[in-house]
This record gives C-alpha cells, sequence and structure tokens, in this order.
C-alpha cells in the first residue's frame, strides 16, 4: 500500500455516514463522502452520479448502440412515451458499487453488428475508467461488461409517432 493510497483513505469519512433519502422511486440511496487535502468541507458523490458518467461515457463509444437488457430497454420505450416521466433514462443497463475511495460498475450493452465485439469492450472499459477517474477521483476496480444484443443493419428502431386526436 502505497503513502498516498493511506493518505486518501485517511481522509475518507467512514462508511456509515450514509444518508438515506427518497429517489424518484423511493429506493435508499448511498453516498460516497470524501475530505480532499486542504478542503474546509467535503464533498459527496452520490451513487447515481457515478453510475450516470458511466452510462454517458460507454454510449460515447462508437459501436454502442444502446444500453440494458430487453426489458430495461421496453421499461425505457414506455418511459420516453408518457409525458413528464423524465425521457430517455441515462443509467439504463448501468449499475455501479460506490465505496469510500473505489468503485465498481456492471454494464449491458448493445453493439452494432460489424463491430468486434472485444475490441468495443475494452473501448467501453476504458473510456468509463478515464471518465469515472477523472471527474470523482474515485478508483474504478473493474467494470464488467455483458453484451445483451448485437443490433443489425436491417434492423430499425420502432418509433412510432403519437396520433393526433382531433376534439
Amino acid at each position: 500500500m502505497t503513502d498516498q493510497t493511506q493518505l486518501s483513505r485517511s481522509e475518507t469519512t467512514p462508511a456509515s455516514e450514509s444518508t438515506h433519502g427518497a429517489g424518484s422511486q423511493g429506493e435508499n440511496r448511498r453516498e460516497n463522502r470524501r475530505r480532499e487535502p486542504g478542503a474546509r468541507g467535503r464533498t459527496t458523490i452520490a451513487d447515481g452520479v457515478v453510475a450516470k458518467i458511466a452510462g454517458l461515457a460507454a454510449r460515447s463509444v462508437p459501436g454502442v448502440q444502446g444500453m440494458g437488457g430487453g426489458f430495461t430497454r421496453g421499461l425505457g420505450t414506455v418511459r420516453e412515451r408518457v409525458p413528464g416521466a423524465g425521457g430517455r433514462s441515462v443509467t439504463g443497463g448501468v449499475k455501479v458499487e460506490v465505496g469510500e475511495v473505489q468503485t465498481a460498475v456492471d454494464l449491458s450493452i448493445i453493439v452494432e453488428y460489424g463491430f468486434p465485439i472485444v475490441e468495443l469492450a475494452g473501448d467501453v472499459r476504458t473510456e468509463v475508467i478515464a471518465a469515472i477517474e477523472r471527474m470523482t477521483g474515485l478508483e474504478v476496480v473493474e467494470v464488467n461488461i455483458t453484451v445483451t444484443d448485437v443490433k443489425l443493419p436491417d434492423e430499425e428502431e420502432e418509433e412510432q409517432v403519437p396520433e393526433r386526436r382531433v376534439v
């Protein structure tokens, strides 16, 4: 263990200091609390923030067509069509575990046909790690990727235009 690692851990508040708040669906939310050297306070990074960073980073890699499995995508499609439901979820297909100084990420992705899956997964992993570590300062210990589907060129997104009713 290096001196820098020991310093980081000694500056981090205990995991028992988590806050529980009602999220959009009432789930409990853990927060990562860190005290920066020389700071006059602490910075709190919620698990959802890390999940959003991971989701956006993964989607930015060419060849990633979407995120999530069948159920997640179906739920997202319904959510997009309901007015006021918030549109498309950035965290669909993303699960994170955030500790005091480290985090782990699980991603479910859909790849476009023709992209080499192993190389694409490596690119996604690299992009997600870089984004999380750069933006949060947390060490990413693992990024597990599950490829749930391959989008074929002849498959079209089923986007239905809402019907207009004349009253």
